[in-house]
């Protein structure tokens, strides 16, 4: 039992570093974004580059804090009738539907992967004046289904612990 909380704190603290790393990119679409109210507003010489970039950027930080958001039970759940069971009735449900999470997350990471790789091997870039790399965006796409995926595991064998014994939070 030791070697399985040792796993998933190092599943958990991987999800934590990569989320508050992660998290500093917004100071970057804020910054990107002052600087174009300044440049339009200010000089009359609105920028080319900020939209792309905040939209390249913003979409990095949306895809990779998604297991972070997942470890802290922070993504969207119907609690009417869910909050109502015990947290052994909560982790039977969540294993009941934990393979409709994996099937999305695989073809997520499968579809995501053959995505990015055909972007990588093409250099592809946006299509306007600036035209930056979009490639490394979307390496993130496989990378964070990969990151979500170790967190569903983590979360499988906690609810698997919890429904076995019915007690919640020793892993």
């Amino acid at each position: 039992m030791g070697a399985l909380k040792i796993c998933l704190s190092v599943i958990d603290k991987m999800s934590e570093w990569v989320g508050k790393i992660v998290a500093w990119a917004v100071i970057l679409i804020i910054g990107a974004t002052a600087y174009e109210v300044v440049m339009r507003y200010v000089f009359d010489a609105p920028t080319q580059w900020v939209f792309e970039f905040n939209y390249l950027i913003h979409g990095a930080y949306f895809l990779l804090l998604g297991a972070y958001t997942f470890a802290l039970k922070g993504h969207v759940n119907v609690d009417i009738f869910y909050g109502r069971f015990s947290p052994r009735g909560r982790a039977i449900i969540d294993m009941i539907t934990a393979p409709i999470f994996f099937f999305f997350m695989a073809m997520m990471f499968w579809y995501g992967g053959k995505f990015a790789l055909n972007s990588v091997a093409f250099r592809e870039t946006l299509s306007s004046a600036w035209a930056p790399p979009i490639y490394p965006v979307k390496l993130m796409i496989p990378l964070s289904a990969f990151l979500v995926i170790l967190q569903g595991c983590a979360k499988f064998i906690r609810d698997l612990h919890t429904a076995l014994t019915g007690s919640e939070g020793d892993l």
